[in-house]
């Protein structure tokens, strides 16, 4: 946290008991990282609705229409600044978001 900013660093789909890579695929990852996310948020009384960016880190950048569909569904139609690109990640990660989150 800095001020009125927190800064949630990447986030890969990782349980949070268990700390393993959940699930095979782009939509199921997606999902556990920014269910990871929100519980960082609430931890610090902040939500999605808080955040004014994201960074986007896809295993591949063909993964990107169905990591997509998920990520609309959690941040519908006020979508945070966001930059997405394609890079190597550790095995078995097919996508990592880090957040900014700002609250008055």
């Amino acid at each position: 946290m800095a001020g009125k900013f927190l800064f949630v660093s990447g986030q890969l789909a990782t349980d949070p008991k268990e700390g393993k890579i959940v699930a095979s695929d782009i939509k199921g990852q997606t999902e556990r990282v920014l269910e990871n996310i929100k519980a960082i948020l609430k931890a610090a009384d902040y939500g999605l609705s808080d955040v004014v960016q994201t960074n986007v880190y896809l295993s591949s950048i063909a993964l990107f229409s169905e990591f997509n569909s998920v990520y609309a569904t959690y941040f519908g139609t006020d979508f945070p600044a966001r930059a997405t690109v394609g890079i190597e990640l550790m095995p078995g990660a097919l996508v990592e978001i880090s957040a900014i989150a700002y609250k008055e």
